[in-house]
């Protein structure tokens, strides 16, 4: 298991948190996720039980613990942008019919902090929480280092999806959160942002005008 930290309990404890964010997993599914040792992960997984962090179902699966929800509860409430934002982008949605996302930057990735569904059938979903690369998408592009104001992308994370993003800056100039709205590409076009550009820089504007000072 390659270490992020270079601190390799966290490293480990981490990765079987992530493993089990899309649901419960019996010891072995979770050992093959995580990539440890079978005692390694039951140790950890009984460890993490003590601290709540981790739980077993009826079934004796490893699920995610309750303590996690007072825990991001807490840190939503230290980051108010989800919640500042999430109206916005509820109306963005509104006029637009496309799923709608708010991503932040997470050393070289980025973290989805709002996700609204579009109103479509044929949807493209990103959960809140999911961890995507920097160097792949609109938002990533944006989010980046010298990054432009806007970005498109075009089956380049993923085929058959499009996306435009627009940078949401504080009062300082610097780049906090990208909008962005991704679908098929039936819908968005290749050129996303001339369909929908002019809507999500207002979008992006009005979080920005929300943020506190």
């Amino acid at each position: 298991m390659e270490s992020l930290s270079g601190v390799g309990v966290i490293d480990k404890v981490a990765a079987i948190l992530s493993a089990l964010a899309p649901g419960p997993l019996h010891l072995a599914d979770l050992q093959a996720a995580v990539d440890l040792p079978r005692a390694t992960t039951h140790r950890l997984g009984v460890a993490l039980e003590a601290h709540q962090l981790v739980r077993r179902d009826s079934e004796g699966r490893f699920c995610l613990g309750f303590e996690l929800i007072g825990l991001g509860r807490a840190a939503a409430d230290a980051f108010p942008l989800a919640e500042l934002a999430a109206p916005i982008l509820i109306k963005l949605r509104d006029r637009t019919g496309e799923a709608v996302q708010l991503y932040v930057r997470e050393g070289d990735s980025r973290r989805c902090v709002v996700s609204v569904q579009s109103t479509h059938g044929l949807r493209w979903i990103v959960p809140v929480g999911a961890l995507l690369p920097l160097k792949l998408g609109s938002a990533g592009h944006v989010l980046a280092d010298g990054g432009p104001s806007q970005s498109q992308s075009v089956e380049e994370r993923e085929p058959g999806v499009a996306s435009v993003s627009a940078a949401v800056r504080d009062r300082s100039g610097s780049v906090v959160a990208a909008v962005s709205i991704s679908g098929p590409v039936e819908r968005l076009t290749r050129a996303p942002a001339r369909k929908f550009g002019a809507d999500l820089r207002r979008a992006a504007s009005e979080v920005a005008t929300a943020l506190p000072k």
